[in-house]
C-alpha cells in the first residue's frame, strides 16, 4: 500500500468498529479478568463509535495526519471502561507513528504496533498476562517477524490478524481462571476482531470470523464471577483542567479503589476506577479541575442482568420441564448445593434481606417448567411466596421451608412422577423431618429462654428459640447438636463466611467424637452471620 488512505482510512476504521459492534454481545458474554464489569464488547464498541464520529467530521481532502489526531482525540474523548481506555492507548500508540508516516508501508505497521504496545501497558500500572494487552504484544512480534518475510501490507494486515486470533487462543492458557472456566480473554478477543475488520476491508473481502482458520472457535461463555468483595461501581469521566499531572491523580485513585487507570496529558486526562465511593472521588476531582462526562456503573447489578439474559437465552432454547423449583439462600456454598440438588433459580436472600413477592415472580419467570415449586427457606418469605401464585403465568406451590437444609431434604425426595400437590406434600413431610440450628453473634443485651445474653456473646437458635449461651463457637455449635440430635442419623454442617477453614476441621472432628453413631457432613455454606448451621435428620 503506497497511501493508507487507499482504501481510505476512514473507511477502514469504519468497517473495524461495524465487525465489533455486530459481535459486542459475544465479547460481552466473556469473563473479564481481572476486571469485574462485563460490558467489554459494548465499551470497545463506544469507544470505536466516538472515533468513527470525530474522524467523520474531518474535510474530506484531510491527511493522515489529521486523521490520526482525530482518532486519537476521540477515543480518549469517548472511552467507555477499562477495556475502552486501554483500546484508546492503543489507538494512540498506533497513531504516534502513523501520522508522521510519508507512506505506510509494511515496516511501519510493525513499528506502530510496537509503539502501541509500549503506550499500552505504560497505562497499566500491573499489566495481567492472557489479556489484551497480551495479544497487542503478539500481534506486534508477529509484525516484526513479518517484516523478516517480505510481506506488504495486505499480506501484513492478514498476518497480524491470524496472529492476533492465535494469541486469543492462548489467553486461558496465561491466566488460570479463563482456563477453569473455559473461556477466552474478551479483551483480546475484542482486540482480534478489529484487526480483522480492518484487514478485510483493506483486502476487500468479508469479515468471516466464525470460519476463519487461523482463529478456530473462539469459546463464548458467560460467568457469573461477581464477588461482594470486589468494588461495587465503575467510575469514569473525564478531568479538564491546567497543566494536569497525572501521576498525583493516579497515586489517589490507587488508594481509593482499583482497575484505576488514568491517561492523557495537559489539559485533558480520562479517569477510571472501581470504587466503594464514587462520590468522593469526584469530590476530589473537582478540586483540581472541572468534571465532565461522568459514568457510574453498578457492577453487582450489570453481572445479575448478564446472568439473567444468558438463564434466558439458554431456557429458551431447552425443552420444557414439568416442574422447576425456585429457591432462596445467602452463601455461595449453600446456593451451589441447592443448585445440585435441581434448583433452577437461587434468589439470593435469607434472614436480612427477604425477596419480595415481584422478586420471587421474576424468578418464576427464568425457569423453563409448566409450573413451580418455591422452597422459601425462612418463614418470614413464605408469605411472600405464596402470593406469587396469583400473579404467576402458570401453576406456583409452595413448600413452606424455614431453612436451607430443609430445602436439600425436599429436593432430594422429590419424584417426577407425582402430581404437583401430591411432589409438594411429599417434600413438605420430608423437610418436616429436618431439625435445624444456627449460631450466631448476639447484637444487644437481651434476655432469652437460656438466661441473660450480653451481646458480644454467641447464641445458638432453634425452633425460633435461644437455647445456648457461651464464648465459643465450637462448645456453642457441640452443645446445640446435643439438643437436637436426639434420633438422627446425618448432622450436616455449613460453615459461614466468618468460620476458618480451620476451624470447620476442628468442629468437625468435635463432631464426629462427640457423636460416633451419626454421619457428619461439613460443607463451606458461605452464608453470612451465622458461622454454623447444623441440621439432623
Amino acid at each position: 500500500m503506497a497511501e493508507m488512505n487507499r482504501p481510505p482510512f476512514n473507511a477502514l476504521l469504519q468497517a473495524a468498529a461495524t465487525a465489533l459492534k455486530e459481535r459486542s454481545e459475544d465479547v460481552n458474554k466473556l469473563n473479564v479478568f481481572p476486571v469485574p464489569d462485563g460490558d467489554t464488547g459494548t465499551n470497545m464498541s463506544l469507544t470505536m463509535d466516538a472515533v468513527v464520529s470525530e474522524v467523520s467530521s474531518l474535510e474530506p481532502s484531510a491527511d493522515i495526519a489529521a486523521t490520526c489526531h482525530a482518532v486519537t482525540h476521540g477515543s480518549l474523548m469517548g472511552a467507555r471502561g477499562n477495556s475502552g481506555v486501554i483500546l484508546s492507548q492503543i489507538l494512540r500508540g498506533l497513531c504516534e507513528e502513523l501520522d508522521s508516516a510519508a507512506e505506510v508501508d509494511a515496516e511501519v505497521i510493525a513499528r506502530a504496533l510496537r509503539r502501541a504496545v509500549t503506550v499500552a501497558f505504560q497505562a497499566v500500572r500491573k499489566p495481567v498476562e492472557g489479556t489484551m494487552l497480551t495479544v497487542l504484544r503478539d500481534c506486534a512480534d508477529s509484525a516484526e517477524a513479518g517484516i523478516e518475510d517480505g510481506l506488504d501490507v495486505g499480506e501484513m494486515l492478514e498476518h497480524v490478524t491470524a496472529a492476533s486470533f492465535a494469541s486469543v487462543k492462548r489467553t486461558p492458557d496465561l491466566l488460570p481462571v479463563l482456563k477453569e472456566n473455559g473461556v477466552v480473554d474478551a479483551g483480546g478477543y475484542g482486540l482480534a476482531i478489529l484487526a480483522e475488520g480492518f484487514a478485510a476491508a483493506y483486502g476487500g473481502h468479508a469479515v468471516d470470523i466464525d470460519d476463519m482458520s487461523q482463529s478456530g472457535d473462539v469459546v463464548i461463555e458467560l460467568i457469573n464471577d461477581w464477588d461482594d468483595d470486589e468494588y461495587l461501581y465503575c467510575t469514569e469521566f473525564l478531568l479538564f483542567g491546567s497543566d494536569l499531572n497525572p501521576e498525583p491523580i493516579r497515586n489517589y485513585v490507587e488508594t481509593i479503589g482499583g482497575s484505576e487507570l488514568v491517561v492523557g496529558e495537559g489539559e485533558m486526562l480520562k479517569i477510571h476506577v472501581h470504587t466503594d465511593d464514587p462520590g468522593a472521588v469526584l469530590t476530589h476531582m473537582t478540586s483540581l479541575g472541572e468534571v465532565s462526562d461522568v459514568h457510574i456503573h453498578n457492577m453487582r447489578r450489570q453481572t445479575e442482568d448478564r446472568t439473567r439474559e444468558l438463564a434466558e437465552d439458554s431456557s429458551a432454547s431447552a425443552p420444557v420441564k414439568s416442574v422447576g423449583f425456585v429457591t432462596v439462600a445467602v452463601g455461595a456454598g449453600i446456593q451451589e448445593i441447592l443448585r445440585s440438588l435441581g434448583a433452577d433459580v437461587v434468589v439470593s436472600g435469607g434472614q436480612t434481606m427477604n425477596p419480595s413477592t415481584a422478586e420471587l415472580l421474576d424468578a418464576c419467570e427464568r425457569v423453563n417448567a409448566e409450573s413451580i415449586i418455591i422452597l422459601p427457606n425462612n418463614k418470614n418469605i413464605i408469605m411472600a411466596a405464596q402470593q406469587v401464585n396469583e400473579v404467576c403465568d402458570r401453576p406456583v406451590a409452595v413448600v413452606p421451608t424455614t431453612s436451607a437444609p430443609e430445602a436439600f431434604a425436599a429436593l432430594l425426595t422429590y419424584d417426577p412422577e407425582l402430581t404437583l400437590e401430591d411432589a409438594v406434600e411429599e417434600m413438605t413431610e420430608s423437610a418436616s423431618y429436618v431439625r435445624t440450628g444456627e449460631v450466631t453473634t448476639a447484637v444487644k443485651d437481651s434476655v432469652g429462654k437460656s438466661g441473660e445474653i450480653k451481646a458480644g456473646q454467641i447464641i445458638a437458635i432453634t425452633d425460633h428459640e435461644i437455647e445456648v449461651v457461651g464464648d465459643n463457637v465450637l462448645d456453642v455449635t457441640v452443645e446445640l447438636a446435643q439438643l437436637i440430635v436426639d434420633d438422627g442419623e446425618t448432622l450436616t454442617l455449613l460453615a459461614g463466611e466468618d468460620l476458618s477453614a480451620e476451624e470447620l476441621a476442628s468442629l468437625t472432628t468435635l463432631l464426629e467424637e462427640a457423636f460416633p453413631d451419626i454421619e457428619v457432613e461439613a460443607h463451606d455454606g458461605g452464608q453470612p452471620l451465622y458461622p454454623v448451621i447444623i441440621a439432623v435428620e
